[in-house]
This record gives C-alpha cells, sequence and structure tokens, in this order.
C-alpha cells in the first residue's frame, strides 16, 4: 500500500555512522480516520529529534508497549533516547512532522549529552541540547520546507562529524553493533568483558546483549521482506527466518520479535502489509 505523505531520507556515506535516516511525514489533505492516524514504532537504540511543523502525537498506553513517560507532554522540538520496548502513538489531526534518527554514540561524541538521562525518555530537545543545537534547532523548525530542513541537516551535521573523525559503518544496525564492540575492545581504558560492557553501555545507553537483539529482527525482517518477494506470497517459513538468522529456534524468534514490536512475527507481517499505521515499517523495506 502507498502511505500519504511518507517517504524516507538516507545519508550520504559520509554521515552514515551518525545518521540513521530521517522519517518525513504529512498526512494532511489526506483524510486520515482516527485508527489510519495511529502510528506503530519498534523498539530501537537511537537517539530521535522529532520536528513539528503542523499538528501533534499523544501518547497511547498499550499493553507490552512502552508506557506514556510523564515528560511526553507534547513539544514542537522533541528530543527522545534509546527505547527498550515499542511506542503506540496516534496523530491528533493532520500533521507535518521530521523525524531525525541518529545513532546513539554519535549523538554523545557530539553533544556530550548522557544517554542515562534519555533511555525510555522524552523531553523538550532545548532542555538538554549544547546552545549550537539549540539555535541549529531552531533554524530546522522556521526553515520553509523538507528540502531546506535536509539540507541544513547536513550543513549542521557533516562537519562536525567530520571533525571526529570516527568510523562509518554501514547502514545496518548490524554493521554498527559489531563497529561498536570494535572499538570498545581495541579503547585504551580495561579490557575485561565488564568494562567493555560499561564502555558500550555509556556510547550506547543500552548493553550489547539489547543492541544484538536489535540487530537479529532487523537481519530477519529483511530476510521476511526478502522471502515475500521469492514466495509471491506463497507464505514465510518462519523456522528458516529463525535458523538464518542468530535465533535460538522459532520460539526465540516468536519472543523476541514480540517484545521489540508488541506483534507475533506473522501478525506483524500482515499488519505492515495492511494497515496504515505501520507506514514506519513500510519505510526501511
Amino acid at each position: 500500500m502507498q502511505d500519504p505523505g511518507t517517504r524516507l531520507w538516507l545519508p550520504p556515506l559520509a554521515l552514515a555512522g551518525c545518521v540513521r535516516g530521517v522519517m518525513l511525514r504529512d498526512t494532511r489533505g489526506h483524510g486520515l480516520s482516527a485508527v489510519q492516524r495511529e502510528n506503530y514504532f519498534p523498539a530501537a537504540p537511537l537517539v530521535s529529534m522529532t520536528w513539528w511543523v503542523e499538528g501533534s502525537s499523544e501518547w497511547l498506553p498499550t499493553p507490552g508497549f512502552s508506557a506514556p513517560p510523564p515528560e511526553a507532554r507534547h513539544v514542537s522540538l522533541m528530543l527522545a533516547g534509546p527505547f527498550t520496548l515499542p511506542t503506540h502513538t496516534r496523530d491528533v489531526g493532520e500533521t507535518c512532522a521530521m523525524k531525525l534518527l541518529l545513532l546513539p554514540d554519535a549523538f554523545v561524541a557530539l553533544t556530550g549529552v548522557a544517554l542515562d538521562r534519555l533511555v525510555n525518555r522524552v523531553v523538550d530537545a532545548r532542555e538538554l541540547l549544547p546552545a549550537d543545537w539549540r539555535d541549529w534547532a531552531e533554524a530546522m523548525a522556521v526553515a520553509v520546507d523538507d528540502a531546506a530542513r535536509l539540507q541544513l541537516l547536513e550543513t549542521f551535521l557533516l562537519p562536525r562529524w567530520q571533525t571526529l573523525g570516527t568510523q562509518r559503518p554501514g547502514h545496518r544496525y548490524a554493521d554498527w553493533t559489531e563497529a561498536l564492540a570494535v572499538r570498545a575492545a581495541t579503547s585504551a581504558a580495561g579490557r575485561s568483558l565488564r568494562q567493555l560492557e560499561r564502555r558500550i553501555k555509556a556510547w550506547a545507553g543500552l548493553p550489547m546483549r539489547e543492541l544484538r537483539a536489535v540487530s537479529r529482527a532487523e537481519n530477519a525482517f529483511h530476510a521476511v521482506a526478502a522471502a515475500e518477494g521469492g514466495t509471491g506470497g506463497a507464505g514465510v517459513n518462519w523456522a528458516d527466518i529463525a535458523a538464518g538468522n542468530d535465533y535460538a529456534d522459532q520460539s526465540h524468534l516468536c519472543r523476541e520479535t514480540r517484545r521489540l514490536t508488541g506483534f507475533s512475527p506473522e501478525d506483524l507481517r500482515r499488519r505492515i502489509q495492511t494497515d496504515e499505521a505501520f507506514w514506519a515499517y513500510r519505510l526501511w523495506r
């Protein structure tokens, strides 16, 4: 199905180790119902910044999903940290918004903001960002359109990221997770398992086991899309998906998929194909 006013911007290679992507969503003029204005997002280790050009969104208290945090009041510029559970929201009327997804270690390196203040939280970005980031965020908010905002994004982030001289892994979570593990292991200060785990958690906000779970889930997500394309709609062999993507067995795949998305693998597959509210999943296929 086609999503109204929805597209994904992927960064140039020079920003691949910093920016995961930008999700752009504009439902104005599409007449979506209340159910179609709902949004499902999986658990993810990313830091996000959301600019609301028009409209707002409300957090829905749904079993199996993250609880609405006290800070979830609507603000025009939202900053959210890594989330360990999926999220369920609903747009209030027609909306136009832009969500920047940043890899957490890059965000820490660029801003100096500690991730322990952001895991499973949503805050007004102006409360935590350094002064130059606040000025840039305000300029983004008043830009004339998405093209202008994306240009401002590159102009601001690219020189700062290049100055750090950090590695630039590929676009998959697995690439980033392995690069993070290697960097932690080769860091000068201490190399015991506990020290490595502490270092990774400081950089990413989450332990390595959680990052590997997300990597498995993403690989399985793309494997399902490939299987659907190769079977002509004949169905997906979940045992094969589990075996090919580092799960212990099919039950392990089912448990982790439900924890990270709120749905069983088959239910998620079907909803991605048919439900407007799963537009964020379709963007990454």
